[in-house]
């Protein structure tokens, strides 16, 4: 593709937000990694209790290499927790482990915007490896003033929506884990009321890189029906 100004108009913006976003919460979680519970918990002790306090009996809970590497499988109903939060008995650990246990409890509560992003992880995995390549060979057709190209372009807009509306779903999801987490924080004794603003910052640094990824992910769709004309009328 030739090279384009406009497009760092576009994504700029949302790419110094994305790496704000990243190093929020690699250095809060550091920071909060060095400050123990009051409860003496470990992290995969926390969701442990907060799931059983809800009477959620059937998820798992298994330690998973990488940093920060925490999630929630719906599909096994495990809560795959890094060593540091598996293990740590931090406000970091304890707080990331019970937002993962957040997930566990939408689904058993059947949380409607969690059921409709794992409806979407099929399309969103298919269409996520076509778009790009489309809209490159669209790009570069374009520049003869292609009617194809232009075509091709439209076609890679429309497959990289779908990945753009995942990444709007997720924010919810993640949004609403984090309150569920923060909930019983203090409520069930993992967290002391002094350290609740504490552990409640390592979330909230957390949340802000979903909300840059969808930012990011807005701002390249925006530009993609930019070039394919659908946006602004440009041809």
């Amino acid at each position: 593709m030739i090279f384009d100004p406009v497009y760092f108009i576009f994504v700029m913006p949302a790419f110094l937000l994305s790496m704000y976003a990243s190093f929020l919460t690699k250095s809060r979680f550091k920071k909060y990694a060095q400050v123990a519970a009051s409860s003496g918990l470990t992290g995969a002790q926390a969701a442990h209790q907060m799931l059983r306090k809800e009477h959620i009996n059937d998820v798992g809970i298994e330690r998973v290499q990488g940093f920060l590497s925490d999630h929630y499988d719906p599909r096994a109903k495990v809560l795959r927790l890094s060593p540091q939060v598996h293990d740590g008995k931090s406000l970091s650990a304890v707080g990331v482990a019970c937002h993962e246990a957040g997930h566990a409890l939408q689904h058993a509560t059947g949380y409607k915007p969690l059921g409709l992003r794992s409806t979407l992880v099929p399309a969103t995995t298919f269409t996520s490896k076509l778009s790009m390549p489309i809209l490159m060979v669209g790009a570069f057709m374009s520049t003869g003033a292609s009617s194809a190209g232009q075509t091709m372009l439209v076609i890679g807009a429309l497959l990289l929506s779908v990945s753009v509306f995942f990444t709007l779903v997720t924010l919810p999801v993640e949004w609403d884990a984090s309150a569920r987490a923060k909930k019983v924080l203090v409520r069930d004794g993992i967290v002391s009321p002094a350290q609740e603003a504490d552990a409640a910052s390592v979330l909230n640094a957390a949340f802000l890189t979903y909300l840059a990824a969808a930012i990011s992910a807005v701002m390249t769709l925006l530009y993609w029906l930019y070039r394919s004309g659908l946006l602004g009328g440009r041809r």
